[in-house]
């Protein structure tokens, strides 16, 4: 910390925008202080007539340390929490939505032109852009205003809870790739989360298994596909103002020159409600709108987009609620939404030019919903190609590209592998722990490639599946691990995932167990899920008990995944599509036993694995699922539970990546 005393500049209203950083740092760091027992005044007020500019000269204090460190929480590109990464640990859930968040920004850079790489604060910004910033920032809060985003409110109306519940609107500047400024006012939800419940904030999300299942569907019935996305998704999502004895208005506090910006626009509805609050203009609004930076936005406009669907006929399916259905012509039209992503499908196209007019009714006031028709689609990250007959390409070159570019070693083209990993995988080694830096460059690898595995590379998969189990502590074996499978993707850059179905009523599940490879002496989980052509589900993962022989450990591998296996059976039947046969693959036929026969082959083996027996047994006995042996030399989920190398490597490859 810097303890020498900070000089001070005087400054006028140019300079005034640091109250909203300011009171960001205060709100955050100070304690509460004691009111002291002055008597109390009345607070100014301004006055529309009264001369805006320059009405307020002030000192500031800051230390070019603050400044930098304040600077960060804008960059999200160098944004650095101070946590200790010795306690770091990526769950599948936690780096899955790490990883699809660099990939949005990565898709929005060379789509859309924006840049996530330096977001400025407005003090920051207007020394860097100068008058194009003053604009960006006064074009960005015209067009709140004139969306009615929020409501000014008089500080006398307000509870004390309500003001001390009010977060900062804060005002961030950044570069387009064409060269203009962008202006975004978002609300500083952060601190919101001490009173906000997860079911009060998070909104739901397709799953990457209904994208799968349902775009195989629509290469099938060789539908017609448009994928779409709403401009400005959020501020069109209203917030409820119900009149109940639990509601809880949304207060904004407005603060320096915003607030002169804001009574520029409109003297007679701000003016009046502005005050000083230390010396500060302030202003206090009611949000009526989804404001990004709200933990609530993203569910707020969930709710409205559902509701909308639901008025116009679709139909929910309960075992993804990001995925609807209406009938049309006797012919199914689903849609998929991932925020404000939107992908829907037909074998009409007239259907999808009546849901892009819909879309642009319903939402294209503020902007034009951006449309894609066509065989080729940028979805999520992934690019969906539909152009071969029957078949679905998912298509992650690019985003390999870019980690190969990312990637602190730059690989030459002769630098490659035949496999991702090598047959030690498992091992753990005894080699130096990685320093600080090599540490966070494996943490963000394997985030990546957790990403791109689960998706369109699941040839990476079992590699990058023991690579997570080491991000707590990775050491210089890790690395080399890391460096193995960034080389194998160097020589396969080009490869795609296909997929098709044979038949859509018929889903096959080939699953097995490494036995007890890992350190600590557990089991391997590996699966596979195909409908006829390529992988459309995999599994891989660490399994959470020790088992006592390969049988017990190819038992907790099935459990593992019956999860999957009859959640893939009920989504479909909620799709329209009965399945017929939900079959089960293994290749140890004292497992197969123990499945079927439950009760019969309970034995002194611990609570834990006699539940998993008369669950999988249960579960054949009501037909959910049927268990079949598979030979061990086309056991497909051989690939997914061990480092398989030479001719089995490139023959199981072929199968899984279609």
């Amino acid at each position: 910390m810097n303890n020498e005393q900070p000089d001070e500049i005087e400054t006028n209203e140019s300079t005034l925008v640091s109250d909203t950083e300011e009171d960001h740092d205060d709100k955050e760091n100070k304690p509460e202080v004691r009111r002291s027992g002055r008597e109390s005044r009345p607070v100014d007020r301004l006055s529309p007539s009264m001369n805006i500019k320059g009405i307020l000269k002030k000192r500031v204090r800051f230390v070019d340390e603050v400044e930098k460190k304040k600077e960060h929480c804008y960059n999200l590109m160098s944004e650095k929490r101070g946590l200790k990464t010795d306690d770091a640990e990526y769950t599948a859930e936690k780096s899955t939505l790490i990883a699809r968040a660099m990939i949005h920004i990565r898709e929005q850079l060379m789509t859309t032109g924006q840049c996530f790489g330096q977001q400025y604060n407005l003090r920051t910004g207007l020394k860097v852009f100068g008058e194009k910033g003053k604009k960006a920032a006064q074009g960005e809060m015209s067009q709140m205003h004139e969306r009615i985003c929020f409501t000014p409110i008089s500080i006398n109306d307000l509870t004390a809870e309500e003001r001390k519940k009010a977060m900062l609107a804060l005002m961030l500047l950044s570069q387009k790739k064409d060269g203009t400024i962008k202006g975004r006012m978002v609300y500083n939800g952060k601190p919101t989360r001490e009173w906000l419940s997860r079911e009060d904030s998070a909104s739901p999300t397709a799953s990457q298994e209904s994208i799968m299942i349902t775009t195989v569907i629509d290469a099938k019935e060789r539908r017609d596909v448009m994928s779409g996305d709403v401009p400005n998704a959020f501020i069109q999502a209203k917030i409820p103002m119900k009149e109940k004895d639990n509601y809880e208005r949304i207060i904004m506090k407005i603060t320096g020159v915003l607030v002169d910006m804001l009574v520029q626009l409109d003297p007679e509805s701000y003016g009046r409600h502005v005050v000083y609050e230390n010396g500060k203009k302030v202003l206090y609004v009611q949000v009526i709108r989804a404001i990004y930076g709200m933990l609530q936005a993203a569910l707020l406009w969930y709710q409205k987009f559902r509701s909308d669907l639901e008025e116009e006929g679709f139909k929910f399916n309960d075992y993804d609620p990001c995925v609807a259905n209406k009938m049309i012509c006797g012919k199914q039209q689903t849609i998929r939404f991932h925020v404000d992503d939107i992908l829907s499908s037909h074998v009409d196209p007239m259907v999808n030019d009546d849901f892009v007019q819909w879309l642009d009714w319903k939402y294209g006031s503020i902007g034009q919903v951006k449309i894609t028709r066509g065989k080729v689609h940028e979805y999520l990250g992934m690019t969906l190609d539909f152009s071969q007959d029957g078949k679905v390409i998912v298509d992650m070159r690019d985003y390999v590209k870019g980690m190969l570019e990312s990637f602190p070693m730059k690989l030459k083209k002769t630098q490659v592998a035949a496999t991702p990993a090598s047959e030690s995988l498992f091992n753990q080694g005894n080699s130096p722990d990685l320093d600080d830096k090599k540490k966070e460059d494996y943490h963000t690898m394997v985030a990546k490639g957790l990403f791109v595995s689960k998706r369109g590379r699941p040839d990476i998969h079992p590699t990058i599946a023991v690579l997570s189990t080491r991000v707590r502590k990775p050491n210089e074996n890790d690395w080399n691990k890391l460096l193995r499978m960034m080389k194998y993707l160097n020589g396969s850059r080009d490869k795609v995932l296909t997929v098709g179905a044979d038949d859509l009523k018929v889903v096959k599940w080939y699953v097995d167990a490494a036995f007890a490879v890992h350190p600590d002496f557990k089991s391997h989980t590996g699966a596979v899920m195909t409908m006829g052509h390529g992988s459309m589900q995999s599994i891989s993962r660490k399994q959470k008990l020790n088992t006592r022989s390969s049988t017990e450990a190819e038992l907790v591998a099935s459990d593992d995944a019956a999860t999957m296996i009859l959640w893939t059976k009920m989504f479909l039947k909620e799709q329209g599509y009965e399945i017929e046969r939900n079959i089960l693959y293994q290749d140890n036929r004292s497992a197969i036993l123990l499945e079927e026969n439950g009760r019969k082959s309970a034995g002194k083996r611990s609570r834990a694995l006699n539940i998993r027996y008369f669950f999988l047994t249960d579960q054949i006995e009501k037909k959910n699922l049927k268990v079949d042996y598979c030979p061990t030399d086309v056991m497909l989920a051989d690939f997914m539970s061990k480092p398989l190398q030479g001719e089995k490597f490139r023959q199981f490859e072929r199968d899984i990546m279609g």
